[in-house]
C-alpha cells in the first residue's frame, strides 16, 4: 500500500469529523457561563479528532496490510516509540489539564466565597429556594418575594444565584445558560453569571426529588436595565444592584 493513501485518509477523516461536529459549535452563547464551558468542550473536541483519526488510521492500515499473514512475528521492542507516545500522551494531559482549570477557576464557572464577599453594587443577587414541587426566589436587599414561576433578571449584568433547599436535595438546572447548582438543605451555593441576550430560559430541578419532579419547573426571564427597574417599582423594591450583607438570607414564608 502506498505509504502516502493512510496519510491522505486520515486527513479526509479529520475534515469530515470536523465538519461534523461544527453545526453544533457554530451557534451562540446566551450567558458568560456557557461561553466557558463550550469553548472549553471546542478545545477538546478539536484537541481529540487528529489524536482519534491517528490512532483509528494506524489501526485500520495494520488490520489491511496484514489481514492475510498467516505467520505474524512477535512485536520488537521501540524504545524511540515507547518514548515518544509517552511524551505526547504527557503533552496532552497537560493541554487538557491547562485548559480545564482555566475554565474551573473562573468565577462564572466556579463561584467563590470571596467572590461573592467582592461582588460589584451593581450586581443582582437572588435567593432560590427549592422545595417540592416549585422554585421560589428572594431578591436580596430588595425586599420582594417571587412565588409565580418568572424570575426577572437584566440582561448584561453580573447575578448571583444563591441556591438553597427546605427539604430534601434538588438541583437548580438552566441548560441554555449553562447553569446548574444543587440546593441542598441548611446549605447555601452561589453561582454567577451573566446573561447576554434577553428572553426566556427554562429553569429545571436536575435532581429526581419525588412524584412532582418533572413539573418542578421555573422560568428566566432576562430584560433591559429599564424593564428590570420597571419590574422592581411594581414590586416594591428599590433601585437595582446592592450587596447582601450575607448568603443566609431567608425568604418570608
Amino acid at each position: 500500500m502506498d505509504s502516502k493513501r493512510p496519510a491522505f485518509v486520515a486527513l479526509l477523516g479529520a475534515a469530515l469529523l470536523a465538519l461534523a461536529v461544527d453545526p453544533a459549535l457554530a451557534q451562540g452563547y446566551d450567558s458568560a457561563t456557557e461561553d466557558l464551558i463550550r469553548t472549553l468542550n471546542t478545545q477538546l473536541l478539536y484537541a481529540a479528532i487528529p489524536i482519534t483519526v491517528l490512532v483509528e488510521g494506524i489501526l485500520i492500515y495494520t488490520v489491511w496490510k496484514y489481514r492475510n499473514n498467516e505467520d505474524p512475528l512477535p512485536t520488537k521492542e521501540n524504545r524511540r516509540l515507547e518514548i515518544t507516545w509517552t511524551v505526547a500522551t504527557a503533552i496532552v494531559l497537560l493541554f487538557v489539564g491547562y485548559a480545564s482549570y482555566g475554565v474551573m477557576a473562573d468565577p462564572y464557572v466556579t463561584t467563590t466565597q470571596q467572590d461573592v464577599e467582592s461582588m460589584s453594587d451593581d450586581a443582582v443577587e437572588i435567593e432560590v429556594i427549592g422545595q417540592r414541587y416549585n422554585w421560589k426566589y428572594t431578591y436580596s436587599d430588595q425586599n420582594i418575594t417571587n412565588r409565580t414561576t418568572n424570575v426577572v433578571v437584566p440582561a448584561n449584568t453580573n447575578i448571583y444565584f444563591n441556591v438553597t433547599s427546605t427539604d430534601w436535595i434538588h438541583a437548580f438546572h438552566v441548560p441554555e445558560l449553562g447553569l446548574k447548582q444543587d440546593a441542598l438543605p441548611n446549605q447555601h451555593n452561589t453561582i454567577k453569571t451573566k446573561i447576554n441576550e434577553e428572553g426566556t430560559y427554562q429553569v429545571y430541578c436536575a435532581e429526581y426529588c419525588g412524584s412532582g419532579h418533572s413539573a418542578m419547573l421555573s422560568e428566566i426571564k432576562v430584560v433591559s436595565q429599564q424593564e428590570y427597574q420597571q419590574f422592581l417599582k411594581e414590586n416594591g423594591g428599590g433601585s437595582a444592584g446592592g450587596n447582601s450583607s450575607s448568603n443566609n438570607s431567608t425568604a418570608s414564608a
